[in-house]
């Protein structure tokens, strides 16, 4: 059974570029709105997600700490080349690195 549909109204220039992406993809409009939707959807829960891990840092420094300890123990140490791309290793320095007196941007944020 086919699901329902309906109808929405879009801007002529917003219907042709969807047209031409599906041409592109070789699937139905329908498709690339979907997969357009997913993809928001997602953005807006890693959005959320880094909210709460901020929120978290903030208000609650000590259960950070005990969840980057946690983390640590069940993962190992974040290898460096997951961090940055390997080209830019050794040209940012991030923050848990420098020392007090250095000068240096913290670049990692």
């Amino acid at each position: 059974m086919k699901p329902k549909a309906t109808t929405i109204r879009v801007s002529v220039r917003t219907r042709d570029r969807i047209a031409a992406l599906a041409k592109k993809a070789g699937e139905p409009m329908t498709a690339i709105i979907d997969q357009a939707i997913r993809e928001m959807e997602k953005k807006h829960r890693w959005q959320r997600v880094a909210e709460q891990m901020e929120q978290t840092q903030k208000e609650d420094p000590q259960a950070w700490a005990d969840y980057l300890t946690e983390s640590e123990l069940v993962h190992g140490p974040r290898p460096r080349s997951t961090r940055i791309a390997p080209e830019w290793e050794g040209l940012i320095t991030f923050s848990e690195e420098r020392d007090e007196g250095d000068p240096g941007r913290d670049l990692a944020r």
